[in-house]
């Protein structure tokens, strides 16, 4: 069995996210290995096409603070510090696997709903995380 030295949990900050923290992190302590927390805002103007009429960068910005406030509360409850959280602006399945690759990642924790087909399964973020990782990829499945 492959010992992990560095578990990545990408997470998208709803109230299931701590399932998917809570077994990266038994797995963590099974491996005495590093656990980073990821969450990756994509930039408004991707979701309006750039077509809004008005600059959305105090938006953002609010939206990116929001964010970190949110990741660093989960993190705590786990008693990691504010180091081992990291919020990205990007296309999620695209920041995952950079981040991944520059920190040595050797295995990326995201949730799955368990729904039928590989898409409906893991989620469209979910499925490219696991079509594009140079690493081993655990779906967590999100019990109702």
């Amino acid at each position: 069995m492959n010992e992990y030295t560095h578990i990545l949990v990408a997470l998208d900050l709803t109230s299931d996210s701590n399932q998917v923290i809570d077994r990266a992190y038994a797995l963590a302590q099974a491996n005495n290995a590093r656990l980073s927390l990821i969450h990756v805002l994509e930039p408004l103007g991707y979701a309006y096409g750039g077509d809004i009429p008005m600059d959305l960068t105090e938006v953002q910005a609010q939206l990116d603070k929001h964010t970190h406030k949110q990741l660093k509360a989960l993190a705590a409850e786990i008693g990691l510090g504010e180091e081992h959280t990291h919020v990205l602006i990007g296309r999620p399945e695209t920041e995952i696997h950079r981040f991944a690759e520059e920190n040595n990642v050797d295995l990326i924790v995201v949730g799955s709903h368990g729904r039928h087909g590989l898409q409906l399964l893991l989620g469209s973020t979910s499925s490219a995380t696991l079509r594009g990782a140079k690493c081993d990829v655990l779906a967590v499945r999100i019990k109702s």
